[in-house]
């Protein structure tokens, strides 16, 4: 039987302890406002006297940056919900707390920075911005493991990365280094989170090998970004997947098998049974995801072929 989740909060709570000292020691104290160019900024229309609206010519950001910034930026948007979900399973006490609130401080710079720079450069239309946040953040965000603290783990160590990944590729397509050095010191964040969320689930593969495998196995076959209720989100994501920013190739190569590799899935010897199937439909996913990765880049590489001619 695998340690209730009680049980299994309070033997980690020590390595928790253990992580956020590492992870205060690493973190660096940034400023949201240092990033953004402020002297580009121009009054936009509305209650203000002599503002000048917003036209798709203000934005010097190829599309597909700018698409993957409003992605980025949703996304972040949803934090009271992310905050609401971890407090609620991670619990607001002791070292766990100390993580949530710190955690939820640190990514509530991401959406700042990000929506100070896109409404200072004009490079998105700001009340179809402003509506697309009413929308996603209504629809609120429910964790599919909502009552299970160790697939939330599993769930949270692969997906920091893949935000990570996603950030920093998008800052290299915005062809701007004020925005590229944006989202580096965004992606350096998420990168502290994803080690040290990282660092909860290989203690937990020591406590409960079996449920930790199956909670991974779990993850991997259902993972879905954050943002995937943002509306027009799968448009949205074969675009970003297109452009290569983020993709199946990315996904499995630099977020699945990295975590993968450094949890040493597949070279542990202490499952039984039970573990054993577990990794075993792993095994069988990674396949099944680098033959899908293989034709979607062969698609992707066909269409790059007929824009040419």
């Amino acid at each position: 039987m695998p340690l209730d989740q009680t049980a299994l909060l309070l033997e980690l709570e020590p390595v928790v302890a253990a992580n956020l000292d590492r992870h205060l020691s690493l973190a660096k104290e940034w400023f949201p406002h240092e990033y953004v160019p402020w002297s580009e900024g121009r009054t936009f229309d509305g209650v203000l006297e002599g503002g000048v609206p917003w036209e798709p010519g203000d934005s010097k950001l190829p599309e597909i940056a700018r698409t993957a910034l409003i992605v980025n930026l949703l996304t972040e948007d949803n934090l009271p919900s992310y905050h609401r979900e971890i407090a609620t399973l991670f619990g607001r006490d002791g070292a766990w707390g100390t993580w949530v609130h710190r955690w939820t401080a640190e990514e509530g710079r991401h959406g700042i920075a990000l929506r100070d720079y896109l409404t200072v450069t004009r490079a998105v239309d700001p009340i179809a911005l402003e509506r697309a946040r009413m929308t996603h953040m209504e629809a609120g965000y429910a964790n599919v493991h909502e009552d299970d603290a160790l697939h939330s783990i599993a769930y949270v160590a692969f997906q920091e990365l893949a935000t990570r990944i996603s950030h920093r590729n998008t800052g290299k397509a915005t062809d701007d280094p004020i925005a590229d050095q944006l989202l580096a010191r965004i992606a350096a964040d998420e990168n502290l989170h994803m080690v040290f969320y990282r660092n909860m689930l290989a203690a937990a593969f020591d406590l409960d090998p079996d449920y930790a495998m199956r909670a991974v196995t779990d993850v991997v076959a259902n993972f879905q970004m954050p943002g995937a209720g943002i509306e027009g989100f799968g448009r949205k994501a074969l675009s970003i997947a297109l452009a290569g920013i983020y993709d199946l190739r990315q996904h499995r190569d630099e977020v699945l098998q990295p975590v993968l590799r450094q949890l040493n899935v597949f070279g542990r010897t202490d499952f039984t049974a039970d573990g054993e199937k577990a990794r075993d439909e792993l095994a069988a996913q990674m396949t099944e995801l680098e033959a899908q990765a293989s034709r979607f880049e062969e698609k992707r590489e066909a269409r790059r072929q007929r824009q040419m001619r």
